[in-house]
């Protein structure tokens, strides 16, 4: 599966710690929002996570600083218990972490009450599942307008047909998922996911259960949905081609950013992801 470029890769790949990364200040450095210093879309300060007591403690997350700038597309890779699961969890308000803070615009949600994060999650935070999450029983267009519905309020139905017609739906609105392949179901999903317009739309292995064109297809939507509307996505994945289509590709050991890369190439993300798994990296506690 080639990537689709959209624009040429101008700059060698970074081989810097992440603390020197463009993102860092808040400031987004391609897209609609270029050359704008902004308060990030997110941000997580100090972030930790541990699980178990005494011997059996497992650090999922090792204070974790990053800044995610609006309009961007960062992928997250690692090896197995590396942290990403953790990562999306916390970043996306569902899981708390013991340290630091986690940032979504203004707010930082690790201060909110479970009902106050329930109503955030709803309408300012996008998600987009491998397994799709959409309900058998509505309709195409009744499962994009679902989070307005849950967050009671007014259902666009102008917006949610718009966003169909974005992602190639636009003429089976009144189907039921049942009736949709796997790719129009996830096409469906990242409808939904905009559908609030949100702060930033985190995608678990969006392609994981996809054939490879298909697959090409939900990431170009992807693509296409941060470079023509100005989403800001993270994208958890363990593919190296899916990773080529974001901006950044951040690579967690450990529970820590230890590398990263910009304007990814699939072969220059595997290089990394074998060095990883070959030759684990230390990470201090």
């Amino acid at each position: 599966m080639a990537r689709r470029h959209d624009r040429p890769s101008t700059e060698p790949y970074a081989t810097e710690p992440y603390e020197a990364g463009p993102y860092a200040s808040g400031a987004y450095a391609g897209g609609p929002y270029a050359g704008q210093s902004v308060r990030p879309a997110i941000e997580l300060r100090g972030v930790r996570r541990t699980y178990g007591r005494g011997g059996e403690t497992v650090h999922a997350l090792r204070g974790i600083d990053l800044a995610l700038g609006h309009g961007s597309f960062t992928a997250v890779m690692g090896p197995s218990g590396s942290g990403k699961s953790t990562f999306l969890q916390c970043a996306a308000g569902l899981d708390k972490p013991d340290q630091g803070e986690i940032r979504l615009g203004d707010e930082d949600i690790t201060r909110l009450s479970e009902n106050r994060l329930t109503k955030l999650r709803r309408s300012r935070i996008g998600f987009i599942f491998q397994s799709f999450n959409l309900l058998p029983s509505l309709t195409v267009e009744q499962n994009v307008l679902l989070p307005q519905r849950l967050a009671g309020e007014r259902q666009d139905r102008a917006r949610a047909r718009e966003l169909l017609a974005q992602v190639g739906l636009g003429e089976h609105a009144k189907r039921r998922p049942g009736q949709l392949s796997g790719g129009q179901q996830q096409r469906v999903a990242i409808a939904r996911a905009l559908i609030t317009s949100p702060d930033v739309v985190f995608a678990d292995e969006p392609t994981g259960a996809l054939d490879t064109t298909t697959a090409h297809e939900v990431l170009g939507l992807l693509r296409r949905a941060v470079d023509d509307l100005g989403a800001t996505v993270v994208m958890v994945t363990h593919d190296p081609v899916a990773a080529s289509f974001a901006d950044r590709v951040l690579f967690l050991a450990g529970g820590a950013i230890v590398d990263e890369l910009h304007h990814p190439e699939p072969q220059a993300v595997a290089d990394r992801m074998v060095r990883l798994t070959a030759r684990p990296v230390r990470v201090a506690a």
